[in-house]
């Protein structure tokens, strides 16, 4: 049977998307549980000619993926397009489709997948390549004239190492494009999943169940050895989960011979505990480590129950600037910000010296337990503006005035002579070296650009 795997991306005038693009792992998983059908992947420039496209390969099903909010009305068009070019069957699926499925609630939808995907689409697509009813099949949200009907509840995979390995060649024709700031091409790989953790503003622990599942080390280096990208991002949520099991990866990637250049996440709490794996990675191509500061105090990091310190998160940028490893500093801006907490925070930004600090907005997010305390303050249905770069519950400040202090963070971050004049010499490197297109710079450059612009995120909130 011919199966069509859609990744939309969501397009405005504002937003990370130029400044991270990964690959649709997700779908490169599910693609790779389709054994004995005909699969293809459709990403970025292709999506223009969905129809010509659907209309040539004629699936007999077609899944679109939806991870984020942001991207509800991108995965809607892209299944109403193809339901109108006669793919019989259209599903969706993702992390925002299987915590909030009532968006989906469309006659061009069929189905949305809850939860892990790869057994419950093989198994839809075996039930409609026999002419069953896909109510047999578990994990499934289907839609019906009368409402959605909730099939029973699948268990998650009880080992990641019965999973079969992402299919990259489902995306062979778009790889060239996927970044993450001015690092391309890059790879993706997923070694985990699940966090123990319960931070008020992630819904990755409820996603998961609370329930933390790692694959093998030798799987982990299987998988690396496929990757063909000398740039790796590593997604778990936490890499540094079991710090032994890190610390096996990072020898058998040693003893292999492999060189790439590695990023991952990771809490400031476990590095401080062990600078030892730091080193180890670092000994294998560590270049840098996305740390999740949030705040800049004790009370904003229990207000986000982040169970974590601001020391730690000091200590750990300390540790990892002294190896030469460059950090990714993400901090939370609050709707309840005024000037001063504003003009706070870049003075922190700027007294550690972090240069990649990210800025995002609290947003509650669906299935999150930020989402169920301020339901009732929620200003907006928009799920454009839950992008973590507009505000979608009342702000202190007047809108106007909270995006012109937003952009100040990154205009005083990124627009200080040492950051550029280095950013300057290092991006003529990477271009001199191949390693960086001049088409890839221009975005980006728009990137930064349009985030120091309190305009543009106004825009938004006029739409829809």
């Amino acid at each position: 049977m011919r199966i069509l795997l859609v990744q939309p991306r969501h397009e405005s005038e504002l937003g990370f998307y130029d400044f991270i693009l990964l690959e649709p792992l997700g779908l490169e998983l599910i693609g790779a549980s389709l054994t004995g059908h005909e699969t293809r992947l459709l990403d970025l420039e292709d999506l223009p000619r969905l129809e010509a496209i659907a209309a040539d390969f004629a699936p007999r099903a077609a899944g679109v993926s939806c991870s984020f909010t942001v991207d509800t009305y991108a995965a809607l068009d892209a299944a109403r397009r193809l339901k109108a070019a006669g793919v019989p069957f259209v599903f969706v699926g993702g992390h925002h489709a299987s915590l909030s499925p009532a968006d989906f609630q469309d006659p061009a939808v069929d189905a949305v997948v809850l939860g892990e995907g790869e057994r419950t689409v093989a198994d839809l697509m075996e039930c409609l390549a026999a002419g069953d009813d896909p109510r047999r099949v578990a994990g499934l949200a289907l839609n019906r004239p009368e409402g959605q009907l909730t099939t029973p509840f699948r268990p998650q995979a009880a080992r990641l190492d019965d999973l079969p390995a992402p299919d990259r060649s489902l995306s062979k024709p778009y790889r060239h494009r996927y970044h993450l700031a001015l690092r391309q091409p890059l790879a993706t790989l997923e070694t985990a999943r699940g966090c123990p953790y319960d931070c008020n503003f992630c819904s990755v622990w409820k996603f998961y169940g609370r329930r933390i599942r790692a694959k093998s080390p030798a799987r982990v280096l299987a998988e690396l050895a496929d990757v063909a990208e000398e740039q790796v991002f590593l997604t778990d949520d936490n890499f540094l989960l079991d710090v032994e099991r890190a610390e096996k990866i990072a020898a058998l990637v040693r003893q292999a011979g492999i060189r790439k250049r590695f990023m991952f996440q990771a809490r400031s709490d476990t590095l401080v505990r062990h600078p030892e794996v730091i080193d180890a990675w670092q000994a294998v191509g560590l270049e840098a480590v996305f740390i999740g500061f949030e705040k800049i105090d004790p009370a904003g990091m229990a207000a986000v129950n982040k169970r974590n310190s601001v020391e730690n998160n000091e200590r750990a940028l300390h540790l990892l600037h002294r190896r030469g490893v460059g950090v990714w500093a993400s901090f939370i801006v609050d709707p309840d910000y005024a000037a001063p907490d504003f003009r706070r925070l870049r003075e922190y930004v700027h007294r550690l010296g972090i240069r990649q600090p990210y800025f995002s907005v609290l947003t509650p997010l669906p299935g999150t337990e930020l989402a169920q305390q301020l339901k009732d303050h929620i200003t907006t249905a928009n799920r454009e503006l839950f992008d973590l770069l507009h505000a979608v519950v009342p702000t202190r400040l007047p809108l106007p005035e909270f995006y012109r202090e937003l952009s100040r963070l990154y205009l005083s971050a990124y627009a200080r002579s040492g950051y550029a004049m280095s950013s300057l010499l290092r991006t003529g490197g990477l271009i001199l070296s191949g390693r960086v297109r001049w088409s890839h710079l221009a975005r980006f450059t728009r990137t930064v650009r349009h985030f120091t612009d309190p305009s543009l995120y106004l825009l938004a909130h006029g739409k829809r």
